[in-house]
């Protein structure tokens, strides 16, 4: 394991070109682009280490890399940023993936196991195994967003216009409804219905909730072409990776700098001070990774404009999530009818479970009886990550940020941690007490602690509820009516998850509202 890299300095230049608040990935990502489009891009980050939670930490044991919040970067891989390689962090700067195969595995009750590859056909014959109808409706739904649907999708990430024909408009429909609609109208078999609310809460928003009505065929269509993407040494190479170019195009991070103020004169964004007091004059614009909640309070006594109020007050954080750390003697196995399984990822849960752990999310009540459990094991493909042949697990679920019946996460974490493992242990081979050399939870207000940007136990966002009623993942503006003043990170569109969307989008927006011409650095979509 490697920890993000960049210079760790108290020292900062009187200016810049373009200041970028936080060195969480999005930001990152948006000073990259600034950076090789000829601007002069300093990123300061609160936080002594680089990454937000694209992280890589030695939770348990010495010598196990641990990634604290996020594992994944299967979103990433479409953006154009991977795709194209736009900014040569595959080509030169030494990131690193691999797309597994399985995708996921899902056990079942019998001792089976529903494996997902990173193939359609393999997938669809999997299904078969349990209903050949829905076998069809798979094939049938995965051709759908292939044949117009993805385009649109990718537009609708990008921040782009959707246009006005047959596939926008069934891409509207599809957004329109819920994500347990959707599978219910599409599939009747139990297991196909669980593994697919299970793929459409990957990214932490309520399944039943309107809205999340594309998530089945996107995240399924993701986990397809990608399988578990997963970065050799850790999440923090994605950061590594991106601070190494921003560095070649001579920009600079630097960490142990939290930011208190934006400074506006005229109207204008044009300096930031930190809490010791330091200042950097903003020459062409302020890029702010800061949270949506937050952001008001760094404006000083300038007279907080509507969308920035309206940003603030609208934001709510949505699901929260517990994870458990582990340190294991070997690999997790997963049995199955053909015998034993590696997997990256492993999911648990029925679609009747995590109807029932939402509806006891809501209620303040952590759900230790069915509920959506994401496992990850990761030292199955990077065998970096522990020594000597030992592996590490993470297993990841959601729970409310403040407990109903009165109990602090301080004093109750390590017995919620003890059920999910238990759950995870009956149906898996490696998870004996024997097994495992160290544990360690981590409850949402562990999360919310260990980053400013996880408010509530967040590590995906939030959402916003819009003055219509209906809830989005993103502030869907990377410009703030201050002039010079920009907004990036997970609480901008498309919200949270490893996608570097609002990174890309942000820079897209920064260079044309400077007059510069983003084709010189990044494609159209």
């Amino acid at each position: 394991m490697t920890p993000a890299v960049g210079p760790i300095t108290s020292d900062l230049p009187d200016s810049a070109d373009v200041v970028v608040l936080g060195a969480g990935h999005n930001g990152l990502v948006c000073a990259g682009y600034l950076a090789a489009a000829g601007l002069e891009v300093i990123v300061l980050e609160a936080r002594d280490v680089a990454g937000g939670s694209t992280g890589t930490e030695e939770l348990t044991l010495p010598g196990f890399a641990h990634d604290s919040c996020s594992s994944a970067h299967v979103l990433i891989q479409s953006n154009p940023l991977m795709r194209d390689d736009e900014l040569g962090l595959l080509s030169t700067y030494g990131l690193q993936y691999v797309l597994t195969d399985p995708a996921v595995v899902m056990p079942q009750p019998d001792g089976d196991a529903l494996v997902m590859h990173r193939d359609l056909d393999g997938t669809a014959d999997e299904i078969a195994r349990w209903s050949p109808t829905d076998a069809e409706a798979f094939r049938t739904m995965l051709s759908e967003w292939s044949g117009g649907l993805a385009a649109v999708h990718g537009r609708w990430s990008s921040g782009l216009p959707l246009g006005d024909d047959d596939a926008a408009r069934g891409y509207l429909a599809l957004r329109g409804q819920s994500a347990w609609d959707v599978v219910h109208q599409r599939f009747s078999h139990p297991s196909i219905r669980s593994f697919m609310l299970w793929l459409a809460l990957a990214t932490i928003q309520d399944p039943r909730r309107p809205g999340t009505g594309f998530l089945p065929s996107s995240i399924t269509a993701g986990r397809i072409s990608f399988g578990w993407a997963t970065p050799i040494g850790g999440s923090s190479a994605l950061p590594n990776a991106l601070i190494r170019q921003l560095e070649a195009h001579g920009g600079q991070v630097v960490c142990s700098a939290p930011v208190s103020r934006i400074d506006v004169a005229g109207g204008r964004a044009v300096a930031v001070e930190t809490t010791d007091g330091r200042r950097v004059e903003a020459r062409r614009a302020v890029v702010s990774s800061a949270h949506a909640a937050q952001l008001a309070d760094m404006l000083g006594d300038t007279e907080i404009p509507s969308d920035i109020a309206e940003m603030r007050d609208s934001w709510q954080p949505g699901l929260s999530v517990f994870a458990v750390h582990a340190a294991l003697r070997k690999n997790l196995a997963f049995p199955s009818s053909t015998g034993p399984i590696e997997s990256v990822a492993g999911g648990f849960g029925s679609s009747q479970g995590m109807a029932r752990q939402m509806e006891a999310f809501h209620r303040g009540e952590p759900d230790a009886v069915d509920p959506w459990l994401l496992v990850v094991n990761q030292t199955v493909v990077d065998t970096s990550r522990a020594p000597g042949g030992a592996a590490t697990l993470k297993i990841l679920t959601v729970a409310p940020y403040e407990r109903a019946d009165g109990r602090s996460w301080d004093e109750s974490k390590d017995e919620y941690a003890e059920a999910i493992v238990a759950l995870v242990r009956a149906r898996t081979d490696g998870l004996g007490t024997g097994d495992i050399l160290a544990l360690r939870a981590e409850s949402p207000t562990d999360f919310a602690a260990q980053n400013p940007h996880n408010l509530g136990g967040s590590c995906h966002g939030g959402e916003f509820l819009t003055a219509s009623g209906a809830v989005i993942p993103g502030w869907p503006s990377y410009l703030a009516s201050i002039g010079g003043l920009f907004l990036t990170g997970a609480t901008t569109h498309p919200g949270g998850s490893v996608s570097g969307r609002p990174g890309r989008n942000a820079a897209r927006a920064v260079l044309t509202d400077l007059g510069l011409d983003p084709s010189t650095v990044m494609g159209p979509s």
